[in-house]
C-alpha cells in the first residue's frame, strides 16, 4: 500500500504510539496516508479507538514477527 509518511513507534508503549501518530497526522494533508509500525500489542485496540474518536480512517492493520503495521488515512 502506498503511504505519504511513516512513523516508527517500535519499542514505545501506550500512549506514546497514539500521541506520535496524532502529531504526525496533524502535519499531514487531508486524504494522506500514514504508515505506523509498532510493537505494543495494545496498539491494535488503541488505534481502532483513536480512529473512531478522531474521524481518521484505519485502512488496514497487520501483525508479523511481533510487529504491528497500520495504515491510517487522515480525515
Amino acid at each position: 500500500m502506498n503511504f505519504d509518511k511513516e512513523l516508527d513507534a517500535r519499542g514505545l508503549n501506550c500512549p506514546l504510539p497514539i500521541l506520535r501518530a496524532k502529531k504526525a497526522l496533524n502535519e499531514m494533508q487531508s486524504g494522506q496516508v500514514l504508515r505506523i509500525v509498532a510493537t505494543d500489542p495494545g496498539s491494535v485496540k488503541d488505534f481502532e479507538a483513536f480512529c473512531k474518536q478522531t474521524g481518521n480512517v484505519l485502512l488496514s492493520h497487520a501483525a508479523a514477527d511481533r510487529e504491528f503495521t497500520f495504515y491510517m488515512k487522515r480525515k
